[in-house]
C-alpha cells in the first residue's frame, strides 16, 4: 500500500512538472523573500519519521532542489508527522512551501502552530492552540501555502502538523519531500541587539528597528 504511494511518488520526479515547465526562472523571486538561511537546522525535530533525521534533511532542501524526490520524510508509527522547526531570529511569515506527491500518501490537513516549544502530538491535536490549519492539494508539484500575515508576524518558532493523509486511514505512511518559507527576516541588529524583546531597549534600538523592518517590506509586492 505505502510502496505504491512510494512508486507514484518517483515516476513524478523525472521532470520540472507535468506541462513540461522549466522552474529555474523561478529561483531569482523565490530566493528573494526566502527564509531557508534563517532556519536553525540544528533545533529541527521531527516526531513519527520513520528514518531519523530525514525531517531535517527535507528542510534542508534548497529551492533548487524542491523537485528532487530523495531524500524524503515518511511517517513511521501511523499517518502523522510533526515538524518543530526553530529560527535563528524572529520572522514574519508570509507563506508555506511544500512538495509532497499525487498519491494516497500526501498530507491532507496541515495545522500550524508558533512560538511554543512544548509541541507534542497531544499539544498539537488540541484546536484552540492551531494558528491557523490548511486543508492541502493532492499533487506532486510544489503549493505555495499563503498564512494569514497578521497572525504570523514576529514568528520565532514554526510546528507543522499533518494529522492526515489522503488516503483516508487505508494509508498509514505520510511523505513530505520538500518544506520551505517565504517571508522576511526582522533584523535586529548584531547582537546582542537581538534580546530587544527581553530586555528593555531605548527609543533609538526601536527607531532603526523600525526602519529595517519597513524597508524590507517596501519590497513585497
Amino acid at each position: 500500500m505505502s510502496h505504491h504511494c512510494h512508486d507514484e511518488h518517483h515516476d513524478h520526479s523525472g521532470h520540472g512538472g507535468h506541462d513540461g515547465h522549466d522552474h529555474s526562472d523561478d529561483i531569482t523571486p523565490a530566493l528573494q523573500y526566502s527564509l531557508y538561511q534563517h532556519i536553525d537546522f540544528d533545533g529541527v525535530a521531527t516526531l513519527n519519521e520513520a528514518r531519523r533525521g530525514s525531517g531535517r534533511e527535507v528542510l534542508k532542501k534548497t529551492w533548487a532542489e524542491r523537485m528532487v524526490v530523495e531524500p524524503e520524510v515518511a511517517s513511521d508509527a501511523d499517518e502523522q508527522l510533526l515538524f518543530n522547526i526553530p529560527f535563528t531570529g524572529q520572522v514574519k511569515l508570509h507563506s508555506i512551501l511544500l512538495r509532497t506527491s499525487d498519491s494516497e500518501c500526501a498530507p491532507k490537513t496541515m495545522k500550524v502552530l508558533i512560538n511554543r516549544d512544548d509541541v507534542d502530538f497531544d499539544v498539537a491535536e488540541g484546536g484552540n492552540v492551531t494558528t491557523q490549519e490548511f486543508e492541502l492539494s493532492r499533487t506532486g508539484e510544489v503549493q505555495e501555502v499563503a498564512v494569514r500575515r497578521a497572525r504570523f508576524s514576529a514568528v520565532r518558532r514554526i510546528s507543522l502538523f499533518f494529522p492526515d493523509n489522503f488516503g483516508d486511514g487505508d494509508e498509514d505512511v505520510t511523505r513530505i519531500s520538500y518544506v520551505g518559507f517565504k517571508g522576511e527576516w526582522m533584523q535586529l541588529g548584531r547582537a546582542p541587539s537581538n534580546i530587544l524583546y527581553e530586555a528593555a531597549a531605548n527609543p533609538s534600538d526601536h527607531k532603526v528597528k523600525g526602519v529595517g523592518v519597513n524597508q524590507m517590506g517596501s519590497n513585497v509586492g
